[in-house]
């Protein structure tokens, strides 16, 4: 297979293409626009290889996706190139709402004017995987529903409602014009190279630096965590194994509360790299918890059944979310020119060198 990974540069599309290279004999177009959150240095391991390719493009060009499509003539396009952080799409959703939608009607576009002209087993072989987000079902009011691939779609913030657009897009794709199209929704990704921003990182950093740790409202929301590289694997058995037209819902059966999350990276925190080893008084980075308001409709629980694609795909986590989460700690504590790079901009500073 011939994969474009859109968003390759980014938190879960570079453990993709990590991946695809590490553990596979697929041969790999990354294709990223490079925003604030797209960081080459993510794939810093993968970079020499002759199956791995870079197009500095964004996804709203229609031209150079053509061209990108002409030259590196794909089997298969992972979709993932997102605006994905919610607080982001509360201050300014107009960026959300290009990317996520008209950045999808466009790459559909392009990939429907390539697949159109393909031979006939190509065509047939061809797949467009869709990446999404639990986050397009909105919230669970239950402690023990879960997300399905049939549950109705209720997101509550401009983020959630512009992926759950560009799904309703991608499925229009396959009913209107006959594109093969696969569609995933994913509960909450942590892992290595996670940017800053994000819950479980921005705690880690903000914990080794002594700053408060803030937490909206009282933390009781719950997420089910998945580790990165779990869904890195679960994609790509969708996009090789997957049934054209299908939806699977990808977790981690790690339901946890916020407050629960931070705890527990500070209990690692304690153990790892101790406060004040020299005091008589025994501290923790628990005290460093502070509780800020809480941000506009904000969902209270998420959590996913990741049934089908066990039971049809035979996908199952690797990480138990105690396992997952000291690799992550530790991954930041060993890594901490890429993360500084990142929190001082370094990391934006010529990183198109060798860019198709």
């Amino acid at each position: 297979m011939r994969v474009i990974v859109t968003g390759g540069a980014g938190f879960i599309g570079s453990a993709v293409i990590r991946h695809l290279i590490d553990d596979t004999a697929m041969e790999v177009a990354n294709l990223d626009k490079l925003t604030y959150a797209g960081n080459l240095e993510s794939l810093a391991s993968i970079a020499a290889s002759p199956r791995y390719c870079f197009y500095h493009v964004d996804i709203c060009d229609s031209q150079a996706l053509d061209t990108v499509f002409a030259e590196f003539q794909p089997t298969a396009i992972m979709h993932l190139a997102a605006e994905s952080h919610v607080d982001r799409s509360i201050d300014g959703p107009s960026d959300f709402i290009q990317t996520n939608i008209v950045g999808t009607y466009s790459l559909l576009e392009a990939t429907r004017r390539y697949w159109n002209d393909l031979p006939p087993e190509a065509k047939k072989a061809f797949r467009f995987h869709h990446i999404s987000t639990d986050e397009v079902y909105g919230d669970l009011e239950g402690t023990t529903d879960l997300f399905t691939e049939t549950t109705p779609y209720s997101p509550s913030s401009p983020y959630s409602a512009s992926k759950a657009s560009s799904d309703h897009l991608v499925r229009a794709w396959q009913r209107t014009y006959g594109l093969p199209v696969l569609v995933t929704n994913c509960s909450n990704n942590y892992g290595p190279y996670h940017f800053p921003e994000k819950l479980i990182p921005h705690v880690i950093l903000n914990a080794l630096e002594g700053k408060p740790l803030p937490l909206y409202g009282d933390g009781s929301q719950i997420r089910d965590w998945l580790y990165v590289e779990d869904h890195a694997r679960a994609l790509v058995e969708v996009v090789s194994k997957g049934v054209v037209g299908e939806t699977y819902n990808i977790g981690g059966h790690n339901e946890k509360r916020n407050l629960e999350v931070v705890e527990t990276i500070c209990e690692l925190l304690d153990e790892l790299v101790p406060l004040d080893t020299n005091s008589e008084r025994s501290r923790s980075y628990k005290e460093l918890i502070t509780f800020v308001k809480d941000r506009p409709g904000h969902d209270r629980r998420y959590a996913i059944d990741a049934s089908k694609i066990e039971r049809e795909l035979g996908w199952v986590p690797q990480e138990t979310f105690e396992t997952g989460l000291r690799k992550t700690v530790q991954w930041y504590l060993d890594n901490d020119q890429w993360w500084q790079r990142v929190l001082t901009g370094d990391y934006r500073l010529g990183r198109l060198g060798g860019d198709n």
